[in-house]
C-alpha cells in the first residue's frame, strides 16, 4: 500500500531511488553512540550489512486535500550536474512515471512545497528543457523558505557547513523557479488550508520546516530532514553531518518529536526506507517506536 488516509487528506508515497547512498553511519552521523548501529532493527531498511553503507529513499509525499494536489520535496530530479554529490549526479529515474501512476500529470499539481533547498529535495521543481532548465510543475505555486531562499544563493556568499554539496542547485533548480514568477518565499508560517500548515524548524538548514497536518481526529508531521534514519527517532541527539547549526537541530528535533508523541502524530521523514515513518512515544527523556506508519516496505 503506497496510500492512506487521515481525516480528509489522501497520502501517496511516490519513490524516487531506494538503496545506500556511498556513506558508512560514522560518515553521515558522526555523533551516533557508540554501538547504536549494531541493533539489529536497523539492517536492511537503514543500513546496508553487506556495504556498511546508510540507506535511504528519496521520496514525495503526494497530498490530496481540499480539491488540490500537493507535493511536499521533490527529490534529486534527473540530468543534474552534481559534482560534488556524485550518488545524485546526472541520475535518469522514471520519478514522473511513478507520478503518473499515483494519477498525477505534472499540470494537475497545485502546490508544491520544498522543506528546505537541499540538492536532495527541490531537483524535480525543474526539468531539462532543450538546453534550459524550466518548471516541472507549471500550473503550481512553489512554496520555499525565505531564509533557506537567502542562504543558498550563491550570490550572498554565505559558507554552509554542507560546503560544495549544493553547487548548481540554487542555479538549476530553485531560481527557475523563482524567475517564473511561481516561488512563493514564506517567512513565520504558512497556512496551506484547514488541514495543513506550515512551520519553520531551523537547525538543519535556516529555513527548515515541516508540514503539519491535522484533519478529524488524525495527526501527522511531515519533517523533511530532521531526522535521515530511524536511528533519530531512538537517539535523538544524533545529528547528520550536513546540520548548519547542530545544537539547534538537536533541539527543534526533541520538540517536535514530543509534539508528535503527545499528538499521537504520525512522523514521515523525507528519507525513511522500510514502512517510511513511525509514531513515537515518550520513553523517559528519550523516544521509542510504536509503530511503524501502515505503508508497505519498500
Amino acid at each position: 500500500m503506497r496510500e492512506i488516509v487521515l481525516g480528509d487528506v489522501t497520502i501517496t508515497r511516490v519513490v524516487e531511488y531506494f538503496g545506500p547512498v556511498e556513506m558508512p553511519p560514522d560518515a553521515f552521523f558522526p555523533e551516533s553512540p557508540e554501538g547504536a548501529w549494531n541493533a539489529p532493527w536497523l539492517a536492511p531498511d537503514f543500513l546496508d550489512p553487506r556495504s556498511g553503507e546508510c540507506v535511504s529513499a528519496i521520496q514525495t509525499w503526494l497530498l490530496r486535500s481540499e480539491g488540490r494536489t500537493i507535493l511536499v520535496d521533490t527529490g534529486v530530479g534527473n540530468h543534474k550536474e552534481r559534482p560534488y554529490s556524485p550518488v545524485w549526479s546526472h541520475l535518469n529515474t522514471d520519478f514522473l512515471g511513478n507520478l503518473a501512476r499515483a494519477g498525477v500529470r505534472p499540470e494537475d499539481v497545485d502546490l508544491v512545497i520544498n522543506t528546505h533547498l537541499h540538492v536532495d529535495h527541490v531537483g524535480w521543481n525543474t526539468y531539462l528543457d532543450g538546453r534550459s532548465w524550466v518548471p516541472t510543475f507549471p500550473n503550481a505555486t512553489y512554496l520555499m523558505p525565505r531564509a533557506d531562499f537567502e542562504f543558498w544563493n550563491p550570490a550572498n556568499g554565505h559558507r554552509p557547513n554542507l560546503g560544495r554539496g549544493n553547487q548548481n542547485v540554487f542555479e538549476d533548480s530553485v531560481a527557475p523557479v523563482h524567475e517564473a514568477g511561481l516561488a512563493v518565499l514564506w517567512e513565520d508560517g504558512y497556512r496551506i488550508d484547514a488541514n495543513l500548515r506550515l512551520d519553520l524548524a531551523p537547525g538543519h538548514t535556516p529555513g527548515s520546516s515541516v508540514v503539519t497536518l491535522e484533519s478529524g481526529g488524525d495527526r501527522a508531521l511531515f519533517v523533511g530532514d530532521l531526522l535521515h534514519t530511524a536511528l533519530q527517532f531512538v537517539e535523538p541527539d544524533t545529528n547528520s553531518c550536513f546540520c548548519e547549526d547542530p545544537a539547534q537541530a538537536r533541539a527543534t528535533r526533541r520538540r517536535l518529536l514530543g509534539w508528535a508523541a503527545d499528538a499521537k502524530a504520525l512522523v514521515l521523514p523525507a528519507h525513511l526506507g522500510g514502512h517510511g515513518g513511525a509514531e513515537v512515544v515518550r520513553e523517559g527523556d528519550r523516544f521509542a517506536i510504536a509503530e511503524w506508519a501502515p505503508f508497505a516496505r519498500i
